[in-house]
């Protein structure tokens, strides 16, 4: 099990930038894939990035591609997700997610063991 904190979720206008930290702690950082998730009230959790073990391999959905950017710094046991181009949709309490199981863990939530508490993103138009 490994233990995961996030930060840097704040009050942004449309159209700025934003970048989140995932922290994780417990176990080997190396041996999980990451991702990020977001839900907004009365919405489903959503996948809006995933990252590989050893960070060659990125996904990202349709509607975040080109603004969102997944990365990870083994060095500090931290993955980040910079957020450009903010929409108001974009809201959300973002997650942080962790996958031994697999190279990497795709958009499924369920592939994911471990998650952080969550920050919340709110964009104002």
């Amino acid at each position: 099990q490994v233990q995961l904190v996030e930060s840097g979720g704040t009050v942004v206008q449309a159209g700025g930038s934003l970048r989140l930290s995932c922290v994780a702690s417990g176990r080997t950082f190396t041996m999980y894939s990451m991702g990020w998730f977001r839900q907004a009230p009365g919405k489903e959790r959503e996948c809006v990035a995933t990252i590989s073990r050893d960070g060659d391999f990125t996904y990202y959905p349709d509607f975040v591609k080109r603004r969102f950017t997944v990365s990870r710094d083994d060095a500090r046991n931290t993955v980040y997700l910079q957020m450009n181009s903010l929409k108001p949709e974009d809201t959300a309490v973002y997650y942080c997610a962790a996958t031994s199981r697999y190279y990497s863990g795709g958009k499924d939530a369920t592939n994911y063991d471990d998650w952080g508490q969550g920050t919340q993103v709110t964009v104002s138009s």
